[in-house]
């Protein structure tokens, strides 16, 4: 590789469609051990939508909550529940309802690379957490503690 080949590109991980569903699969699996019905929403790190599944007797609005916890973590490379409580208005504003800052939503990062992100909204948020960690823990990611 050129030392401008350096300059302007380099290797990078990606979460496939495989993989968004072995993490759909095991957050799925904690949360019928938990008897919590959830939405899960698995993104790759453009917040594009990979996989997603509504439990059965899963909350219907919270649909659209574990979408916008998944595209936020990935987009910031961090749990939701990290973002700044005083920004909360305005990053949804700004980002046309998309950002929030409520917990359940986990970036997926595997060697220090966020691949992608993990929302699970229908829960208290202890439990969408403890689903979103089961679906990182399916895929062998590090451990992400809100």
């Amino acid at each position: 590789m050129t030392q401008q080949e350096k300059n302007t590109t380099r290797p990078f991980l990606k979460l496939t469609h495989h993989g968004a569903m072995i993490a759909l699969q095991a957050a799925v699996a904690k949360a019928e051990e938990l008897g919590v019905p959830q939405n899960i929403t698995i993104v790759d790190d453009g917040g594009n939508m990979l996989a997603y599944i509504r439990m059965d007797g899963a909350k219907l609005l919270s649909a659209e909550t574990s979408k916008s916890k998944a595209i936020t973590a990935a987009s910031h490379r961090q749990p939701t529940s990290r973002l700044d409580p005083a920004l909360e208005v305005k990053l949804a504003v700004a980002a046309g309802g998309r950002l929030t800052n409520l917990e359940g939503g986990l970036p997926i990062v595997i060697d220090g690379v966020c691949i992608g992100a993990v929302g699970v909204g229908s829960g208290t948020g202890a439990q969408d957490v403890e689903v979103a960690r089961a679906a990182l823990k399916g895929l062998g990611a590090e451990d992400q503690v809100p």
